[in-house]
């Protein structure tokens, strides 16, 4: 025993308890989940009329007095159980806003459908694979002595792709607040598409809503020069929702047109800062609005949703763009592993956020993201369903949930989170086995004509 690692002694330790089976039924419940919570209380459902006790669970029956439940952690690099849990909600939820489902009608794959891409500006010359780089007939150098252009061909996993040609040159201030002014350029880029929409049809700007609606899913993705760029599915309903079909003159190509022209004129203007001065924010002058095929079911609504799926997964240190834990002292932005790019953009979020003008944005608080504050996904409350329901929807396909006629009273309380090491090692396994299981079901329903995801 002395010679097993402590992993392998504490798994031997678990699979010698007589509760071990049900310890091993409350990983599997979790999916294998890597960090799961422990919660201790009970559980007594009675009749509502009656007051009889029809059901009572008490977690003093577990295995140490507790119960197990998923972290519900959407990243990867935190829990891949959970975060393949919250893709496949993530999916269902954009498929239901293209494809109907999900309390979303069927017809709203007829609507006028885009799929938008809108990135940042640019902050300064970095390294770009494909072709040559930045090639230079004169050559030439900027007034830190570095090459302005470079003529190498880098591969998308070179590790200069995405690095600025001089650090010293590129704006590192204006990078930092623009991520922390992203959500602001998102919600005037809506306002504008409406403005423009109701123009084209000859309609004063506050009527939009009175026959149109405009409804979306986004993610916010970094780009290997740790930018986000925004992808977005935008729908055109009536005005009150996807009930409610929208006007004739609300078309694809009108709707990409609005698109266009509000990313084009969108402007946030920073606070004025006596060490920065104050900052014109827009969008890049990459823009593209893609219509998705009429009728839906095509290839395009399938891709578009499995994308949004996949990367909202990723963690911020999968993309190499920040850290997934928030920074306590500056000291951390150097222990950190990144590249000195984004460690620059880091150091310049912290020094930024010591300023009291820029006290409203916390920059500091969200250093590990670059600046960028807010969720990964977000929707417009019309778009589709919302995770909550598709949670409830889960819960009562594995008879979880609350039967008419009856009240629950529960009391629970936290007691704790994570594995030991043998634990540990048990759920992977677990998560591990439920993984391959999934595949194979994939795999014979693809082979029997099925149209898995």
């Amino acid at each position: 025993m002395r010679q097993l690692s402590e992993a392998d002694r504490d798994a031997i330790r678990l699979a010698q308890d007589p509760n071990f089976a049900r310890w091993l039924e409350q990983i599997t419940a979790t999916g294998g989940c890597a960090h799961p919570v422990h919660l201790s209380g009970s559980t007594t459902t009675r009749d509502a009329i009656t007051g009889e006790i029809l059901h009572h669970y008490d977690t003093r029956d577990e295995p140490a007095e507790r119960l197990s439940v998923r972290c519900r952690n959407r990243r990867a690099t935190v829990c891949a159980p959970c975060s393949r849990l919250h893709a496949g909600d993530t999916f269902h939820l954009v498929r239901a806003g293209l494809l109907g489902g999900k309390t979303v009608p069927a017809t709203v794959r007829e609507r006028p459908r885009l799929f938008v891409t809108l990135t940042a500006p640019s902050f300064g010359f970095v390294h770009r694979a494909g072709d040559r780089c930045r090639p230079r007939r004169d050559g030439g150098a900027c007034a830190h002595g570095r090459p302005l252009g470079c003529g190498a061909v880098h591969a998308p996993a070179d590790c200069l792709v995405g690095q600025p040609l001089c650090a010293d040159c590129y704006d590192y201030p204006a990078h930092a607040l623009w991520h922390a002014h992203a959500g602001k350029l998102w919600d005037r880029f809506v306002i504008g598409v409406r403005r423009h929409l109701a123009s084209a049809a000859g309609l004063p700007q506050s009527g939009f809503r009175d026959h149109a609606r405009l409804s979306f899913a986004r993610v916010a993705e970094y780009q290997k020069r740790a930018a986000v760029h925004v992808h977005a599915v935008v729908r055109l309903d009536g005005p009150t929702g996807p009930d409610d079909e929208p006007p004739a003159w609300g078309t694809a190509d009108r709707m990409a047109d609005a698109v266009r022209a509000s990313a084009q004129r969108v402007v946030v203007r920073t606070p004025f800062s006596p060490a920065v001065g104050e900052l014109a924010l827009h969008w890049g002058t990459q823009v593209d609005a893609h219509p998705l095929c009429s009728g839906g079911g095509g290839p395009d609504d399938q891709a578009v949703a499995a994308y949004v799926a996949k990367y909202v997964t990723k963690g911020a240190s999968e993309t190499g763009a920040g850290t997934d834990h928030r920074l306590t002292t500056r000291d951390d932005i150097d222990a950190a592993p990144l590249t000195d790019h984004v460690r620059t953009l880091m150091r310049t979020c912290w020094r930024l956020g010591g300023l009291p003008e820029y006290a409203p944005l916390r920059l500091r608080a969200w250093a590990h993201t670059l600046g960028y504050r807010g969720h990964i996904l977000t929707k417009s409350r019309a778009y589709s369903t919302t995770y909550a329901t598709l949670r409830a929807d889960r819960a009562e396909h594995v008879g979880h949930d609350h039967v008419p006629g009856t009240v629950a009273e529960a009391g629970w309380r936290y007691v704790g989170s994570g594995h030991t090491p043998g634990a540990a090692l048990i759920a992977s396994g677990i998560a591990e086995d439920l993984a391959r299981n999934r595949e194979l079901a994939r795999e014979e329903f693809r082979g029997a004509g099925g149209d898995a995801v």
